[in-house]
C-alpha cells in the first residue's frame, strides 16, 4: 500500500479510554525497520570497569493533550536504545532508574524491529527495563563526589514531558552532575528534563546552555497534521527551555548533536546514533 493510502487517523489504544497510538501515515514518515547505524568506533574501548551511565527513562505512558485526548507515548526505541548500545559496546555498564521504580515504558510502535544494534541491545537491557531503580534511592544513596555514574542519559519520546520537569529528584541529580563535572546526555523530547533544573529557583541550573531539542513547529503543525499526535501538546519543550534562558540551537529535525561544556544533545532519533559516538568519545576523552 502507498502511503498515500495510509490513515492520516491517530489509532485508538484499547487499553485506555480517548487515547491514541500514531496514524499509519505518520508512522510510515517516521519509523522505519533499521537505523542509520553503521557500526561503533570504539568496540571495548574501556576496560577499567569503574564508570557507569545513569539513565532516567520514563515509567509514564499517557500525556494528556489540549483537547482532552491521550497520547499513547514511551520512551522512543532508537532514541534510547542506540545510543546506549554505543556506549555498552565501548565497555560502559549502566543502570535504569524511574521515578517510581515501575517499569520503563517504550513506544513499541517505533521498534526498529531489523535493526540488530538495537534489537541485541533491547536483549540486553530488558530485565532492567523491566525492574529499574527507583531514582529517589538513587539521589539518596548512590550520588556522592565518589559516585560511579560518570554519565546521566535521558532518552527522549513525548513521555519525558511527564513528571520529569517537576521532579526534584530529577533536579537533584542533575545538580549532582553539573557540580561534580558529570556528562548529561539526551535528546529529542528528552531535554524536556532540563526543565527541572529551575524548579524553585528564580534562575535555571542551565541558563545560558545551548541545547539541540526535538522542533516545536512540527508538535504544534505536522504532527498534528499527519495524525503523529491525536492533539496539540499543553506546552512545548523548546519554548519552555527558551523560558529558561536556555538557547536551542535548531529549529529543524536534521539529526544535529550538540556539545556545551559537559551537555550533549541531540535532535530527533535521526540524532540517535551521532549521539551515541559523541557520548563515547567525550566519556573516553575524559577518562584519559
Amino acid at each position: 500500500m502507498s502511503e498515500n493510502h495510509l490513515s492520516k487517523q491517530p489509532v485508538p489504544d484499547r487499553a485506555e479510554d480517548n487515547a491514541y497510538f500514531p496514524s499509519e501515515y505518520s508512522l510510515s514518515l517516521y519509523t522505519a525497520p533499521k537505523t542509520n547505524f553503521e557500526g561503533v568506533e570504539h568496540k571495548d574501548a574501556y576496560t577499567e570497569g569503574k564508570w557507569k551511565v545513569l539513565v532516567i527513562a520514563s515509567d509514564e505512558r499517557y500525556l494528556m493533550l489540549q483537547n482532552g485526548k491521550m497520547f499513547s507515548t514511551g520512551n522512543h526505541p532508537v532514541e534510547t536504545l542506540l545510543p546506549l548500545h554505543h556506549m555498552m559496546e565501548a565497555g560502559f555498564d549502566l543502570d535504569v532508574a524511574t521515578l517510581s521504580g515501575n517499569p520503563v515504558k517504550l513506544e513499541h510502535w517505533a521498534m526498529p524491529t531489523e535493526d540488530e544494534a538495537v534489537m541485541e541491545t533491547y536483549e540486553q537491557l530488558k530485565a532492567k527495563l523491566k525492574a529499574p531503580k527507583k531514582l529517589s534511592d538513587v539521589v539518596a544513596h548512590e550520588l556522592g563526589a565518589d559516585a560511579d555514574y560518570l554519565s546521566v542519559f535521558i532518552p527522549g519520546g513525548h513521555a519525558a514531558l511527564i513528571g520529569l520537569p517537576e521532579s526534584e529528584d530529577v533536579q537533584q541529580t542533575l545538580d549532582w552532575a553539573l557540580t561534580n563535572n558529570r556528562f548529561i546526555i539526551t535528546l529529542c523530547h528528552g531535554p524536556a528534563a532540563l526543565l527541572a533544573g529551575s524548579l524553585n529557583r528564580q534562575t535555571s541550573t542551565f541558563a545560558g546552555y545551548e541545547v539541540c531539542v526535538f522542533p516545536d513547529a512540527l508538535d504544534e503543525g505536522a504532527n498534528v497534521d499527519i495524525g503523529y499526535l491525536p492533539g496539540k501538546l499543553q506546552w512545548l519543550v523548546a519554548e519552555s527551555l527558551t523560558q529558561d534562558e536556555l538557547h536551542v540551537v535548531n529549529q529543524e529535525m536534521t539529526g544535529q548533536v550538540h556539545k556545551d561544556r559537559q551537555l550533549l544533545t541531540g535532535d530527533s532519533p535521526l540524532a540517535s546514533d551521532a549521539l551515541g559516538k559523541l557520548a563515547v568519545n567525550e566519556m573516553l576523552a575524559h577518562i584519559q
